[in-house]
């Protein structure tokens, strides 16, 4: 029987010893999510001196880098992210974050077959009595990142929780280049209160979901509206196959409205590849064998998805324009998100027998004072198109819900701009009629007016 105990002590170092490994130029990747790595960052930090040109990758971290700290000129590291938190967000806009855009599902293709790793180091569990760690509540791409490495640093923390799945989620010891411990607090991240039009919107989107439906939410007040509401409703028999768990989902199941037993795929468990949130979240996760975590590519791919009938998709986004495109993920040139896995589950979910894919906004918000449209003539320029027009289904606002669908440059135009706030719906149509996308009939004035 191997010893693992005595290959852990054999490769327990100090975090000091461990960042030795890194030299000028390497690309080095954290961990992301509730998994970013701590110690071996304030370590990194230290060597500012002697290190040039590191160039690190992560996703989501939710406190600023200690590299960041020491070197806020970028002149020894230079630090980019696969989906902006808010913390990398104000980052990017110092100039000290950058971002690399990707379709969730195929990331860990892209460290198999495209990208370098000279160190990897990121947050795991204690070790288990057969030589694994845990990557903890994030799977997403930890097990091609460590593949792909030239070096793998764990960084043990008691507070990561164990999450059961059965692909990408553990790590062996013999895997493991260099092992350091840490107690550090694992990220809390409450989830977004519903304002009074995201509760609106959710109210629209209960009347779409049905027992038996498989869920997937994201991000934000309005997707946690609508587990609150799932949780208080009467629906019953409800499955999750969702990139990101959050707290509401734990609501949602304690419930008694989700069991999974209607899923056609991973029947009666509740897939998800990382989760954010507070203890609530961490500690119904921890060895939950109703819980299966797994890595993106799994989670994430649209032939999986579309695999789990009645699939109902919900996600935000920034605005559309009169020809149905999508934009969930910058304000103009700034960078605030990421695609992440938007496109994944539109796709999916619209490919999944009596599926339905919904993307949300307000139709408009105030700033200094202004009232702003969400729904815009053209997307302003230089914003991300996420969801392209020929993609996108459903669109929401607390207006009312369309089908994109199927229809012609006209009668999105109509549709769409159905969804717009009443004060700009005039001269949305002008707009319309400018481009060549507006026909002259009887639903003018009840759209303008």
């Amino acid at each position: 029987m191997p010893n693992f105990g005595k290959q852990y002590q054999s490769k327990l170092v100090t975090p000091a010893q461990a960042v030795q490994v890194v030299r000028s130029g390497d690309w080095v990747d954290y961990g992301a999510f509730a998994g970013q790595n701590v110690v071996l960052d304030q370590a990194l930090a230290a060597r500012k001196h002697e290190l040039r040109d590191v160039k690190v990758r992560s996703m989501m971290r939710f406190s600023k880098p200690a590299i960041l700290e020491v070197d806020p000129l970028g002149e020894h590291f230079t630090y980019s992210s696969w989906h902006l938190s808010g913390v990398e967000r104000r980052l990017a806009d110092q100039g000290l974050c950058y971002y690399d855009p990707m379709l969730f599902h195929e990331l860990p293709s892209y460290y198999e077959n495209l990208l370098n790793v000279d160190v990897a180091m990121l947050q795991v569990t204690p070790m288990n009595e057969h030589g694994y760690f845990n990557f903890g509540p994030q799977a997403s791409h930890c097990d091609a990142l460590c593949a792909k490495a030239k070096t793998v640093i764990v960084e043990v923390n008691p507070n990561q929780p164990w999450c059961l799945g059965g692909r990408g989620e553990t790590i062996h010891i013999s895997q493991v280049d260099y092992v350091v411990e840490a107690n550090t607090p694992i990220p809390q991240i409450p989830s977004a209160e519903p304002t009074e039009l995201d509760q609106k919107i959710a109210a629209m989107i209960m009347e779409e979901i049905h027992d038996g439906s498989c869920l997937q939410l994201g991000v934000g007040g309005m997707p946690n509206a609508i587990g609150m509401m799932i949780a208080k409703s009467d629906l019953k028999d409800l499955g999750i196959h969702t990139e990101m768990f959050v707290d509401s989902m734990v609501d949602m199941i304690e419930s008694g409205r989700v069991n999974g037993t209607r899923k056609q795929i991973d029947k009666g468990k509740i897939v998800y590849t990382f989760a954010v949130g507070t203890p609530k979240t961490y500690d119904f996760l921890n060895n939950n064998p109703m819980t299966a975590i797994s890595s993106v590519d799994y989670v994430n791919d649209p032939c999986v998805i579309a695999q789990n009938d009645n699939f109902v998709a919900i996600n935000n986004c920034v605005e559309v324009d009169l020809f149905g495109q999508v934009c969930s993920e910058s304000s103009g040139t700034r960078q605030i998100s990421g695609t992440g896995g938007q496109v994944c589950y539109i796709y999916g979910s619209y490919r999944s027998k009596g599926g339905k894919p919904f993307i949300c906004m307000t139709s408009s918000f105030e700033k200094k004072g202004d009232l702003i449209s969400r729904v815009k003539p053209i997307l302003t320029p230089g914003a991300t198109v996420t969801t392209p027009r020929t993609m996108a289904s459903y669109l929401v606002t607390e207006q009312g819900i369309v089908n994109l669908k199927g229809k012609s440059t006209w009668e999105r135009a109509e549709a769409i701009i159905s969804l717009a706030h009443p004060a700009f719906r005039e001269e949305l149509i002008h707009s319309a009629e400018n481009m060549g996308i507006w026909r002259r009939h009887n639903k003018r004035e009840s759209l303008a007016g």
